[in-house]
């Protein structure tokens, strides 16, 4: 069958029908941020959730005060869905100041960030969670698919960088890189990593320096896709639009160039369905259960 699915592909292409696409033959399932829909966002219970959904883990990393990387979309302490140590609620003032990068991990751990209901996720399980170092994430994840007899899990893991943050909210590029390969690789799992980002620069220093390394590009714009590609000095792996930026005609010229088009974030079932019709390589979404 594996034979027959791939000799079509490359009938297909000799014919030049281009309509049709044999980029890749498995979809890639995404759970954003872990499946923040279901599980406290960029929490290990978060990712042990996808790893029992059989899903990419999809996550974002921040710095503390001694530069280690942790796992966590904001570079402060969120408000909207973090509690003090004693339970209290968490200020907009307060949250101004509670900087990561300004912080010891101690003091990171310290808050929970699993608890206090978070109205926009109102299925989301609610449980005592916190900030984790990303090699404490990974050694749990991977023992926890190892104990249920699960494959390895596969990460999508961004780079929360930009210019105005550089040295301020996070290390600068080439040392954000540098420390993240660092954990990646003396975790095992550099072969199962994708490295993705807003931010041009992390994405052309690894890959230029970790070549093997996949990338996928994160764009929310309005520019059209070759704007998009020609901000970049090569190729990425993956060009991931937010999903309303995807129409047919991009992802035939995305995999014509070798591309793949992973949107993100998709919750609703329809425009779910909708794009894996029009031909979409994965999709990422806070309900990863639903794809």
């Amino acid at each position: 069958m594996r034979i027959w699915f791939v000799s079509v592909c490359l009938l297909v292409s000799l014919a030049g029908i281009s309509e049709i696409s044999c980029a890749q033959k498995t979809f890639d399932k995404q759970g954003h941020r872990g499946g923040r829909g279901l599980m406290p966002e960029n929490t290990i219970a978060a990712m042990k959730k996808a790893v029992d959904l059989g899903v990419t883990l999809e996550m974002d990393i921040s710095f503390t005060k001694e530069k280690l990387p942790i796992v966590s979309h904001d570079q402060y302490i969120n408000p909207k869905f973090s509690l003090k140590a004693n339970g209290d609620t968490l200020t907009f003032a307060e949250a101004k100041k509670a900087r990561l990068y300004d912080l010891t991990y101690q003091q990171i751990e310290s808050y929970d960030v699993g608890s206090k209901f978070y109205p926009q996720f109102p299925q989301q399980k609610k449980i005592p969670a916190h900030i984790p170092l990303l090699s404490a994430l990974i050694d749990s994840v991977e023992a926890y698919a190892r104990q249920r007899g699960l494959p390895p899990p596969h990460y999508n893991i961004e780079t929360k960088t930009s210019p105005k943050g550089d040295n301020i909210e996070h290390p600068a590029p080439q040392e954000f890189v540098d420390r993240l390969i660092d954990v990646l690789e003396k975790q095992g799992i550099l072969k199962r990593v994708i490295i993705q980002s807003f931010d041009s620069r992390t994405l052309e220093i690894v890959h230029h320096a970790y070549p093997d390394v996949p990338t996928a590009w994160l764009v929310s714009n309005k520019k059209t896709l070759n704007q998009n590609l020609a901000a970049l000095t090569f190729t990425p792996s993956i060009y991931s639009p937010e999903h309303s930026m995807v129409t047919s005609e991009d992802i035939i010229t995305c995999h014509k160039r070798g591309i793949k088009v992973i949107p993100w974030t998709v919750n609703d079932p329809q425009k779910i369905q909708d794009l894996k019709t029009l031909g979409v390589d994965g999709i990422i979404s806070d309900y990863p259960d639903r794809l």
